[in-house]
């Protein structure tokens, strides 16, 4: 490219001939000089032109005889200069054309969002205007000055172009999408639309970048015009008319009609407008105050997501392939072909069906499940709930359904990776689908039931370009929600958008604090989508749907929900156990040795832990929770499902288990323990007890505290209480000993009828509701500080951050600890092969007394890491130490091994250290050790 170059002053323009053309040009071979270059363009179209020769300095010109213009003597307006040197990025795309191919590909994707025709509008304005902000005299230099360099940025950045450094770096200076809202606000008539949507297109012209972390942040559209420092706002209003006109022509040309309106506001009607907020959720008194709130969001959601997902397309087009496919009236073909799937799972899962038709043939059960997934799969029906008691065949009724709605790839969401797992075993299994691709991805586990074949499933993980890729993806919530609380991950929520969903063991979402709200926008979403369709793309699936959360607020009629019956007609056996929680002998229930073929599930890791520790001698038991190593739990879990599936192989008797057992296994035992607990998790919990009805009598025993009359809430119950579950508690236990008070043996049917009889009672509902209120004000402070605008900040290259600074499970770090042995109660010279993570509240809760506070006195003298040698004062390296903390390689370390803390002649205190405890037979886990010497 050649140095800055002046334009000539005296140009002139005429209809010229073929042999005119050929004689200007021998002119020119005779005439020009060497510092005198002039290219030839014929006009294929109004937007495409075709080089056809160069005579002078060919090196004066780009490739396809573009010359950079850097300055002109005259005072040229945008209206006047060749459009093709006003780009959108370095692919050379011309700023108009990038804006209306932006417009229609997002107008095109909203369409598969949605038949709302305002939905699909306000995509397509968002789309228009989206880039407008980079018209900033400023950013055209700098992206001019990009295209001069020999390695060309020719893939989109994940935060698009920005101005990276120099006096006009975005640190200071705005962006080019802030730019475009002040454009917008100034420029656009937006009187047709209505004020949600006029508040959704500026929310997504906005935040189809991250926002950038600066020192002085710009909040207001006042904010934004003051720091255009160097631009004449009048003239950058004029410009920036002159191309969306020319967006306008577009338009005209490719749908005969104009699409972009003008109303010049005057500056001052800025004052105070603000730029738009991310996600903010407000205290409501009532569902309704939620479900406003929600139902914006959920728009705000589908037009951002449609308008980055159009950028990102356009902008991997080359500038000929943009331009063939405007000039060939083909970008709906080309948005159409980036979703259109292409798959033989509904071959699969008629081969999966056929078989379960020949196994049991004539079967009454085969049948009832036919029924349902047909009833579920009406065109009446917007979002199918399933309603089904464990052991029903709920699986195999959700792949029915999916027959029936002709899904092409089915999306099926869990609330926990445990629940992934017990999928992913099932679904690969010869009985279902061995054939398709079973992916899962969480955030452990990315692979599939094809890479399994001499690689153990663990060490291999799928190429980030093969990410739901699969006939069947089992994913988690938490994957899907950051396709809404992110900028990187946005293309999930398109991918959710396109496939068939399956929500398993979807109750457990009620609860938990920003999930149900968020959980809701996501149903919102597929609700805007299924206004209009003939078929529902979208199945809820539970023994337990919690029918307040699901009609009360997430808006799903009765006709909506299907249910089937027990194909189980045995007997069960419900006791209820009083018992002190406070103890932690044979006194208490828990801490009992326990019969053969019995599952004992507490509502906390420790219990489970210490009563197996004191059983570990006398017991063949398997402990499982959550607090393992990722090793450790696939071990466990593949024990676990060996020994207590259908016709297991029993080499274990008992399990003890936190909640992580209650739903969605595979597994079954013939005596089960609980504690007391709401009416969802103690039916859940019943579906792990006499699942393949192979005894005539099955026994749940039911432990109840004191706290279950009234008093001062302490332990369990106070538990309860923080988790916003113990007035539903109370009233589902009372609910539960009244029906059973004359036999307390009953059937799975009779209890699940119960239970819906349960949701039926005023009284019943209106401690349920108490709760839930309370559930969705804790939500609204869990989303607040924990999803929070995309963020874009610099990283260094070296840079491995690898946990989220917030989320909503929980603020974790990676931590480090000595391995301790609980049979010969001593701590270990070895450490875990690799960090795990833990919440701050375990690791950081005391200032003067926890484990981070010991590391900030004594490790500088331990691990030769310049990081932990720096000198500052303990509250200086507490911060620095959490913060490195969120890379494994600098993880915070809670506990030591016998040898170091003689290297520093000290040694932890007891109530400051947490081991990873072994056992005689098996890891105990994260522990403690004050808790352990509780024993």
């Amino acid at each position: 490219m050649p140095s800055p170059i002046e334009l000539a002053t005296n140009t002139w323009q005429t209809p010229i001939t073929e042999e005119g053309l050929n004689a200007v040009k021998k002119l020119l071979k005779r005439t020009a000089s060497k510092n005198i270059s002039v290219s030839c363009h014929q006009l294929k179209s109004r937007i495409r032109t075709e080089l056809l020769w160069v005579v002078g300095n060919r090196d004066k010109f780009n490739n396809e005889g573009i010359v950079a213009v850097n300055y002109t003597k005259q005072d040229k307006f945008i209206g006047e200069i060749n459009m093709n040197e006003i780009y959108a990025n370095t692919k050379k795309q011309p700023l108009d054309q990038h804006l209306f191919a932006v417009g229609v590909v997002a107008k095109e994707i909203m369409t598969e969002f949605s038949s709302d025709e305002t939905l699909q509008r306000s995509a397509q304005m968002a789309g228009f205007w989206h880039d407008i902000g980079k018209l900033e005299m400023h950013f055209q230099d700098w992206l001019n000055k990009e295209l001069k360099k020999k390695d060309l940025i020719l893939e989109l950045p994940e935060n698009g172009f920005h101005i990276e450094g120099g006096k006009f770096s975005w640190e200071k200076y705005p962006t080019h999408n802030e730019v475009s809202v002040l454009i917008y606000e100034i420029l656009a008539d937006d009187s047709n639309f209505s004020r949600s949507s006029k508040k959704a297109i500026k929310h997504a012209i906005y935040w189809h970048h991250a926002q950038p972390i600066r020192k002085d942040p710009i909040t207001t559209l006042i904010h934004v015009r003051d720091r255009l420092k160097g631009n004449d706002l009048e003239k950058l209003i004029n410009k920036s008319r002159e191309i969306l006109k020319k967006v306008s022509q577009l338009s005209d040309e490719y749908f005969n009609k104009t699409l972009i309106e003008f109303k010049v506001r005057d500056s001052s009607e800025l004052n105070g407008k603000k730029l738009p907020k991310y996600k903010i959720y407000e205290t409501a008194s009532d569902l309704a105050g939620y479900q406003s709130q929600i139902k914006d969001s959920a728009q705000e959601n589908l037009i951002r997501t449609a308008v980055i997902t159009a950028d990102r397309l356009i902008s991997s087009l080359s500038y000929n392939e943009l331009q063939n496919y405007i000039e060939n009236k083909k970008l709906g073909y080309f948005a159409k072909k980036q979703l259109i799937q292409d798959s033989r799972l509904n071959q699969h899962i008629k081969t999966c069906l056929n078989g379960f038709d020949k196994k049991y043939p004539n079967s009454e059960r085969n049948e009832q499940q036919v029924k349902v997934s047909k009833n579920l799969a009406d065109e009446e029906i917007n979002i199918a709930v399933l309603s089904g008691p464990a052991g029903c065949g709920k699986t195999k009724i959700a792949l029915e359904w999916a027959l029936n709605t002709d899904s092409k790839q089915i999306l099926w969401i869990c609330p926990r990776v445990a629940i992934c797992q017990s999928l992913f075993n099932d679904l690969s299994g010869g009985e279902y689908l061995p054939n398709a691709t079973i992916e899962i991805h969480t955030g452990e586990f990315k692979y599939t039931n094809k890479q399994q074949t001499d690689i153990e499933k663990e060490d291999f993980k799928l190429n980030i370009k093969e990410h739901f890729k699969g006939d069947i993806i089992l994913t988690t919530i938490d994957q899907i929600i950051n396709g809404i609380t992110t900028h990187r991950n946005v293309s999930n929520l398109t991918l959710f958008m396109n496939s068939t969903v399956v929500f398993d063991e979807f109750h457990e979402y009620a609860l938990m604090a920003g999930f149900n709200i968020l959980f809701a926008e996501l149903i919102k979403c597929k609700k805007i989508q299924q206004d209009d369709k003939k078929v529902p793309n979208t199945l809820l699936i539970s023994a337990t749907p919690n029918y307040y959360f699901v009609k009360e607020f997430l808006g799903i009629s009765d006709d909506n929900i299907e249910s089937i019956s027990s194909f189980n007609d045995k007997n069960y056996q419900i006791e209820f156990v009083n018992y002190d929680d406070k103890l932690e002998n044979d006194r208490n229930l828990f801490y009992q040795k326990m019969d053969k073929n019995s599952f004992v599930i507490s509502n906390t890791a420790t219990t489970a832990q210490k009563s197996f520790i004191k059983n570990q001698g006398s017991e063949n038991s398997l402990l499982t929770h959550s607090k393992f190593t990722p090793q450790d739990k696939k071990d466990i879990f593949e024990k676990m499902i060996s020994s207590f599936k259908e016709n297991g192989n029993h080499q274990f008797d008992i399990v003890r288990s936190g909640p992580i057992i209650q739903a969605a296994l595979n597994i079954s035992c013939q005596n089960m323990i609980s504690e007391m607990a709401p009416a969802e998790n103690i039916l859940q919990r019943l579906g792990r007890l006499n699942r393949f009805a192979e005894c005539n009598n099955a026994t749940l025993k039911i432990a109840l505290t004191a706290n279950i009359e009234g008093g001062i809430l302490k332990g369990v119950a106070k538990l309860l209480s923080i988790n916003f579950q113990w007035q539903s508690t109370k009233v589902w236990i009372e609910f539960l000993q009244n029906k059973l008070e004359n036999n307390n043996k009953t059937t799975i049917t009779d209890l699940y009828k119960w239970y819906q009889e349960f949701y039926e009672t005023d009284s019943c509902l209106k401690k349920i509701e108490e709760d839930f209120l309370n559930a969705l004000k804790d939500s609204t402070k869990v989303i607040k500080h924990n999803v929070f605008e995309p963020k874009r900040i610099k990283l260094s290259k070296e840079s491995t951050i690898k946990i989220k600074k917030h989320s909503l499970r929980g603020n974790s770090r990676f931590v480090q600890m000595a391995v301790y042995d609980a049979k010969n109660n001593k701590v270990l010279n070895e450490y875990l092969k690799e960090p795990i993570t833990l919440g701050i509240d375990e690791i950081a809760n005391n200032e003067d007394g926890d484990a981070l506070y010991f590391m900030c006195k004594k490790h500088h003298n331990l691990i030769d890491i310049e990081l932990y040698k720096v000198k500052a004062n303990t509250r200086h390296k507490r911060t620095l130490y959490l913060e490195k903390s969120r890379d494994p390689a600098t993880p915070i370390y809670v506990s030591y091994t016998q040898k170091d803390l003689e290297n520093i002649d000290g040694l932890m205190a007891d109530d400051e250290a947490i081991y990873y405890i072994k056992g005689i037979f098996q890891a105990i886990g994260v522990m403690a050790i004050s808790k352990l010497k509780d024993e």
